[in-house]
């Protein structure tokens, strides 16, 4: 009879020890880092290298919207790829190519400019509206450009441009030699035509209403650009003091 307990013991002890064998799987190999050159998805390629100043859905950043589709329609693809692999001189955006000293490869800035276009791109936008130049052919004139301020933007940034202060939707100066050293005149250019929607601000179209309401002309927006730009200092900011 003891044997026979024992031996029932035994068998127990075999089954559950087997049982817990079971449960205990063999750990699995960590997947394989990707090398940052190959990452080849938009969406991290994005937020890696473009959402902290463009914004995480390509508006609201400190930088131009992306995500908007006059914006890309002025630009193209090609601009758009031109600029994320060089830079664009006179700001704060860097080349990210790797022959310009960047991280990316020339697929993943090919990957960056289709993103864009694909995400927020609308190609019928403008219903074959003709668009103003993404940039310049000829200088502009200082005089004139004031007066097409006056005429398209004082409503909203004041006949001298340093803004209105408004409940709702203030407005900062547009003159400020800070701000000027902070953008180019391209950079101004494309804020004109393109315009900011998220902040309410129209595009070359204008917000002018009533019988004498028109789009600016590309001489007119060229202007303008002319006459902002007439405000940058060489040495903006508050000096130092000296003892």
């Amino acid at each position: 009879m003891k044997l026979r307990s024992l031996a029932s013991a035994l068998m127990v002890s075999a089954v559950t020890f087997s049982g817990a064998g079971c449960k205990v799987a063999p750990a699995r190999p960590e997947p394989a880092a990707v090398r940052p050159d190959q990452v080849s998805n938009f969406t991290a390629l994005y937020q890696q290298n473009c959402a902290a100043c463009h914004g995480a859905q390509g508006k609201s950043g400190v930088a131009i919207s992306l995500a908007n589709p006059v914006y890309l329609l002025v630009a193209g693809p090609d601009m758009i790829e031109k600029a994320t692999a060089n830079g664009v001189a006179g700001t704060l955006m860097p080349a990210f190519a790797k022959s310009k000293g960047g991280m990316l490869t020339d697929q993943q800035i090919a990957i960056l400019a289709q993103g864009v276009e694909s995400a927020w791109g609308k190609p019928a936008a403008l219903q074959g509206q003709a668009v103003p130049a993404y940039a310049s052919s000829s200088p502009g004139d200082q005089a004139q450009g004031q007066r097409a301020f006056t005429a398209f933007c004082a409503s909203c940034h004041g006949s001298d441009g340093t803004g209105l202060k408004r409940k709702e939707n203030s407005t900062g100066s547009l003159v400020d030699p800070a701000y000027l050293a902070l953008v180019s005149d391209q950079g101004l250019r494309s804020l004109i035509i393109a315009g900011q929607p998220e902040d309410g601000m129209p595009d070359w179209r204008s917000d002018m209403i009533g019988a004498g309401s028109r789009p600016m002309t590309d001489r007119e927006i060229t202007d303008v650009v002319a006459w902002l730009g007439s405000h940058r200092v060489a040495a903006p900011g508050q000096p130092y003091m000296h003892p």
